[in-house]
């Protein structure tokens, strides 16, 4: 207890969508780097994959984390079983998320995330021709009834999708969303895609969940047209264990 350490995922290219020979050594890389022990895990994830509250907490998706190519034939006990003590979880919400439409499956960090504990914002997808439409409110309604795990209800916050950029790129994997947010020191870094409404919104809805902090908007759509986010590239960094 209160000591640091460095989780291996055991990257495998999202699926093995991708080359990831290299990515694959970056937990080490990394965790040699912090000169930190490095610790194995059992599963095979990513940390876009997860998001916890910092209290026992996490909210994983199904698409992902159950998905045949990476954990085959696993349960959602089992998988609990191996992840809980690494991260010193207590309780798991399951979001379904959508597998084989974009490149992570369903990441956890496009469609929820905590801001505070007992706080968590929601992506709702607004394009009613969608293949996320559905999925996104079927998430906010398993939100909305859920407990974290000191048993307290969880305040659901919307986060609107844009109607933006899609078409500026070639690319199915455009990831127009605002749950991808990086919190550092003194600020919040949001995305922004030129839906000058939807942007405003995105951005005082996190002004009044994060009141001590400055929102700072930025045009990402080089991320967003792989499929990322913000905070997709920026949470490699190792947690310390309290």
């Amino acid at each position: 207890m209160g000591e640091c350490a460095a989780i291996d995922f055991n990257f495998n290219g999202w699926g093995g969508k991708q080359a990831y020979r290299l990515d694959a050594k970056v937990a080490a890389l990394i965790a040699n780097h912090a000169q930190l022990p490095r610790e194995k895990a059992s599963v095979v994830m990513e940390g876009g994959g997860i998001e916890v509250d910092g209290q026992g907490t996490a909210i994983v998706t199904e698409s992902c984390a159950l998905n045949k190519n990476r954990n085959p034939g696993m349960s959602k006990a089992e998988f609990e079983d191996a992840l809980s003590p690494l991260l010193g979880l207590q309780k798991i919400i399951w979001l379904p998320g959508i597998k084989g439409r974009d490149i992570t499956d369903g990441h956890t960090d496009f469609y929820a995330r905590f801001t505070t504990p007992g706080n968590v914002v929601v992506g709702i997808d607004t394009d009613p021709d969608s293949y996320e439409y559905d999925v996104t409110r079927e998430h906010a309604d398993i939100l909305a009834n859920a407990t974290d795990a000191q048993g307290n209800k969880l305040m659901v916050h919307p986060l609107d999708t844009p109607n933006t950029v899609r078409e500026r790129y070639d690319s199915p994997d455009f990831a127009a969303g605002y749950v991808g947010f990086y919190v550092c020191n003194g600020a919040v870094i949001m995305q922004e895609f030129g839906d000058v409404e939807a942007d405003r919104k995105a951005k005082n809805t996190l002004a009044s969940l994060f009141p001590d902090r400055d929102i700072v908007a930025l045009n990402v759509d080089a991320i967003a047209a792989g499929g990322g986010s913000i905070h997709c590239a920026t949470q490699q960094e190792p947690r310390c264990l309290m």
